[in-house]
């Protein structure tokens, strides 16, 4: 029992269910990424390229043969990897701002002054006074 109890507080600590969230919003995050390049970012790149369509850019090695069914085209799809690289940048960007953010936002709150703890001296200070107003006068 005492290692089915130290596993379930390993997984309810605060890190691993942030990481899991972290990774699913992550995947959600590179659907989006990826419909963003394929839908909106590459056909207009493809437009002004003369009606390139990036996705279906590829150097083929070995053409297909209808003749038979053994050979299947062999190619190096170069387009698909563009498509790939401008994902990783916009991905890199916005992680990038993220994190730029979130050290601004901590350099703010250390900027920002802490009260002080009291010293010993001031503690002791406080509990005497503390002491002689509770006590009946008289």
């Amino acid at each position: 029992m005492g290692l089915l109890t130290e596993f379930r507080e390993f997984a309810a600590r605060g890190n691993v269910v942030d990481l899991a969230v972290g990774v699913i919003i992550g995947a959600s995050f590179g659907k989006i990424v990826t419909s963003l390049v394929e839908q909106v970012v590459m056909p207009p790149v493809g437009l002004l390229l003369g009606r390139v369509d990036f996705s279906n850019l590829e150097w083929v090695l070995v053409p297909e043969n209808p003749a038979t069914e053994a050979i299947e085209k062999v190619s190096i799809q170069y387009g698909a990897f563009i498509n790939t690289v401008i994902q990783f940048l916009i991905v890199a960007w916005v992680v990038f701002l993220m994190v730029k953010l979130i050290n601004k936002m901590r350099r703010e709150q250390a900027a920002e002054p802490e009260a002080a703890a009291p010293t010993p001296t001031e503690a002791l200070l406080a509990e005497i006074r503390d002491e002689l107003k509770a006590r009946p006068r008289g």
